[in-house]
């Protein structure tokens, strides 16, 4: 690894622990709540404890003023809600472009198992390859998604998610971000699948101390943090979410003492 690379991935977490903050929603479901004003929502989770934010490259300029110092992630890929197939990630720009928009890594999204599986493929290969010579990280998030995706069995479906980590690392990513299996004890399959960092989606939004033990459960299979967009960007208090979710990773504390010491009401 270069000496460029190193000091880059240092910006994205915290002693090789993760709290990512993914907030190019913006290009999938439009001006959503928390998107609108995203530099105070920028403001409020790097203040409360996010390692790092992600967005498109154009909202780069709403971003850099408002991060408190935190990494800065550019994603090069998307698609829409209302577009015909939402699973049909299309590049929306170059490791170039995110250079040239201050990122400290790029990101891209592949569903592993899905009919666009062979094109995103052979776009995350080039996106690997030319920040290779930049010494720019990437963080694939590999996704499994599709007919043969066996998402009604825990066990089996942390084998497939385990095998989409682990194209994410064949593939030349430096950390790979996939959705939870439902336990530690299946999660640990997909951990075990490759030799990067591997940090969790969010999933669908429960209560915040759901959220929290699934981030802990995670934590306790081993992952190296979470990669969570709507679930604290929308969050009616983004920053103590975000510091709740920050203490779980980084210090291992507990769902309900996490929410404790962010301020955040425990649920009866």
């Amino acid at each position: 690894m270069t000496a460029g690379k190193a000091a880059r991935l240092e910006r994205l977490g915290t002693d090789g622990r993760y709290v990512i903050v993914p907030m190019d929603h913006g290009i999938t479901l439009g001006a959503v709540d928390g998107l609108v004003n995203i530099e105070s929502t920028i403001d409020a989770v790097t203040d409360g404890g996010a390692d790092s934010v992600l967005t498109q490259r154009g909202i780069a300029n709403r971003v850099h003023e408002h991060k408190n110092g935190a990494g800065y992630i550019v994603h090069l890929n998307g698609s829409t809600s209302i577009g015909p197939d939402e699973t049909d990630k299309r590049p929306t720009g170059t490791v170039e472009d995110a250079i040239r928009a201050g990122a400290d890594a790029v990101s891209f999204h592949i569903n592993v198992g899905s009919e666009h599986e062979p094109d995103q493929i052979t776009s995350l290969s080039e996106v690997t390859s030319a920040a290779r010579e930049y010494g720019l990280p990437v963080l694939a998030m590999t996704y499994a998604r599709g007919h043969d995706v066996r998402n009604d069995d825990p066990e089996l479906f942390a084998e497939d998610l385990g095998h989409a980590v682990r194209l994410g690392e064949e593939l030349g990513a430096d950390i790979v971000k996939t959705a939870y299996s439902g336990s530690p004890g299946t999660f640990d399959r997909v951990v075990e699948s490759t030799a990067l960092p591997v940090v969790i989606a969010g999933g669908s939004k429960g209560t915040d101390e759901e959220t929290l033990d699934m981030v802990h459960g995670a934590m306790d299979a081993g992952a190296a943090g979470v990669s969570m967009g709507r679930s604290v960007f929308q969050h009616e208090e983004p920053g103590k979410i975000a510091r709740a979710v920050a203490s779980v990773v980084h210090e291992d504390s507990e769902a309900a003492a996490a929410l404790r010491e962010a301020g955040l009401a425990v649920e009866a």
